[in-house]
């Protein structure tokens, strides 16, 4: 088969795309750096050419309501129905546990669109909702600053490696299309202001943490397990405690 990966030097996309050349299959690296850009539509079309499979991995450089959603809604106006004149069998798309409960986010309306144009493109798909990666926790800590102190929702979080992921998202690229939602999330299951103390203490960070039923975490309100899996196909294997043990130029 011939596999685009639209985002494919991001961070999941690069490991999607090292996994998938251990395979017998050809492999497109589809990003604004490799001349395919589909905000504009740039060498789209030339890049689905013959492919089977797409397997799409990008996101916004700005999560400011109004640019992230003109990047998921015209990236998918440029990209679906090129894939579908191209004869693309299988999309594959990764977005958020939880998703559909955050609507109160630009970001997470942002991601909804999307979902909503993959749903009503016509080709066969599968939409992968993954918990909140590992490599985010210092993002988490920057959003929910307030008044010197890192302020989180009285809630909890299952989050997940990136590497975990982008194990997922290639398996899925070889599988049939569900022609629905899988959700993923990681092994463990956390308090969220556990998990960042764990992340402050390993990071030799001087912050205290503390938990507010009130918080809001991206722009939005959110329950006690709102932004944890209802019903995981599949748990990562990596734990937090180990990943974060390993100096990050060796994970």
């Amino acid at each position: 088969m011939k596999i685009v990966v639209i985002g494919g030097t991001g961070l999941i996309g690069s490991q999607v795309v090292k996994q998938l050349q251990q395979t017998e299959h050809e492999v497109v690296v589809a990003s604004p750096n490799t001349g395919v850009n589909t905000l504009t539509g740039e060498g789209v079309k030339e890049a689905l050419q013959g492919a089977q499979v797409v397997v799409d991995v990008s996101n916004s450089p700005s999560f400011d309501d109004e640019p992230v959603m003109n990047f998921f809604k015209t990236s998918n106006q440029n990209l679906l129905p090129a894939e579908k004149a191209a004869g693309v069998q299988h999309h594959i798309a990764l977005s958020v546990v939880g998703t559909q409960k955050l609507q109160e986010s630009g970001y997470f309306r942002a991601k909804q669109v999307q979902e909503d144009m993959i749903q009503a493109s016509g080709i066969p798909y599968t939409i992968v909702h993954a918990t909140q990666f590992f490599e985010f926790a210092g993002g988490i800590v920057y959003m929910s600053m307030a008044d010197g102190k890192v302020v989180l929702p009285d809630a909890t979080i299952q989050p997940i490696a990136s590497k975990d992921v982008a194990s997922f998202m290639a398996r899925t690229a070889l599988a049939a299309p569900a022609n629905k939602i899988l959700e993923i999330g990681g092994p463990q299951k956390y308090y969220m202001a556990d998990w960042i103390k764990e992340y402050i203490q390993a990071t030799h960070k001087n912050l205290e943490v503390g938990a507010d039923a009130k918080a809001l975490y991206s722009g939005a309100a959110i329950s006690a397990d709102t932004i944890v899996p209802e019903a995981a196909v599949w748990l990562g294997e990596t734990h937090y405690s180990d990943w974060i043990a390993v100096p990050e130029n060796q994970r």
